[in-house]
């Protein structure tokens, strides 16, 4: 194997000592994380597996499956939802939909987004699986398949029900998934003032944050009396977007002010950076293939997550096999990239072909061997 190795960002390593990443504050809240959106870092946790009401932040796994629709083609923005007497009946926060009103997905999603609207939330259900029940058994095997040990859906809007039960870790993998995988939810989760029926409505939105907080990109409050207020919080800067969740915080503001600590920590201490290999790959010799070598690439993003404190001192090394025997596909490991943090091995990045060689035939061969000879003479 070949070895590589060097320091990554050499020039860094001549600037004056990084400050040490500050202590991880301790919010007003019954449960909290923080976690960094692209690696699904958590950064910091505070009882993140303590299983509590969620109250209407439940609505971030409903708007998930109601995205998944969307990107599917299965369901359209554009499609309109006939409310049913049972959504309609839907207390607690709600845009007050009359049974048999008809009303657009799109404007749906602004009333779950925006205003929380229980009653719309049930009425998207209901138009995707055909009744809340059927909707919720969608909503708990999606959190099964996310990881979600900790969590049990009773409903699709939050309102308290015995059972109805999850964790701040586990919100943060459900909020994760609908960010990552379906950015178009900015479009209603950054909304912070607009109306409904032809203006005669109004929304504003539930998460203060939307407008005094830079960067913010949602997600989603919720609050009843046994849940206490509670907060799903998005935010991205510089290309980085962190989720922070608090659950059971005693009032609005001391919600609001948790995921600002929790953000700004996050945004204070940590920064994503491309890494790349300290010198150029070089081909890899190929044995009886129609091509002597064949190109190696790094096979995924090399963005990783890093203490500002400790940018200075990441470095990779390469480890690269010297030929490899054909036929070869596009994509076959031809090494790997290690990352270190220090002395820590932060990640490990497959190094594969860029593109398939086929291995030669007997003709092939031949031709090659009648070449040799002849140059070999010449």
């Amino acid at each position: 194997m070949k070895k590589l190795a060097a320091a990554l960002l050499a020039a860094l390593l001549l600037a004056v000592p990084a400050r040490a990443a500050s202590a991880a504050p301790t919010v007003d809240a019954g449960a909290a994380v923080l976690m960094e959106k692209e690696t699904g870092t958590v950064l910091c946790e505070q009882n993140a597996h303590d299983k509590l009401e969620p109250a209407s932040v439940t609505k971030v796994m409903t708007l998930l499956l109601v995205m998944e629709a969307i990107d599917s083609g299965s369901l359209s923005t554009d499609d309109v939802v006939t409310v049913s007497a049972y959504a309609a009946s839907m207390g607690g926060s709600q845009v007050y939909l009359k049974e048999g009103e008809q009303m657009s997905v799109h404007d749906l999603l602004k009333a779950v987004t925006v205003a929380s609207g229980n009653d719309a939330s049930v009425a998207l259900a209901e138009h995707l699986a055909g009744s809340e029940e059927a909707f919720v058994e969608r909503m708990n095997q999606r959190a099964a398949e996310l990881g979600m040990a900790d969590t049990c859906f009773v409903n699709c809007t939050g309102l308290p029900a015995a059972g109805h039960l999850t964790s701040a870790h586990d919100i943060a993998l459900m909020s994760r998934e609908l960010i990552l995988n379906h950015p178009a939810i900015r479009e209603y989760t950054t909304i912070w003032m607009d109306t409904l029926r032809n203006g005669q409505f109004q929304l504003a939105n539930t998460n203060k944050l939307i407008r005094f907080y830079e960067g913010a990109t949602g997600l989603k409050t919720g609050s009843t009396d046994s849940a206490g207020y509670c907060l799903s919080a998005t935010a991205e800067r510089d290309g980085m977007e962190l989720i922070a969740v608090i659950l059971k915080s005693p009032t609005k503001d001391t919600r609001t002010a948790a995921a600002t600590s929790l953000l700004n920590y996050g945004f204070s201490n940590y920064t994503l950076m491309d890494v790349y290999p300290s010198q150029a790959l070089p081909p890899v010799d190929v044995l009886l293939g129609e091509s002597d070598t064949v190109q190696p690439v790094l096979s995924t993003s090399s963005r990783i997550l890093v203490e500002k404190s400790m940018v200075n001192q990441v470095t990779t090394q390469v480890s690269l096999c010297e030929n490899v025997e054909a036929p070869v596909e596009a994509g076959q490991k031809l090494g790997e990239m290690a990352v270190y943090q220090g002395e820590e091995l932060v990640q490990t990045i497959p190094i594969v072909a860029d593109q398939a060689v086929e291995r030669l035939n007997f003709p092939g061969i031949f031709a090659r061997l009648l070449r040799t000879l002849f140059m070999a003479q010449s």
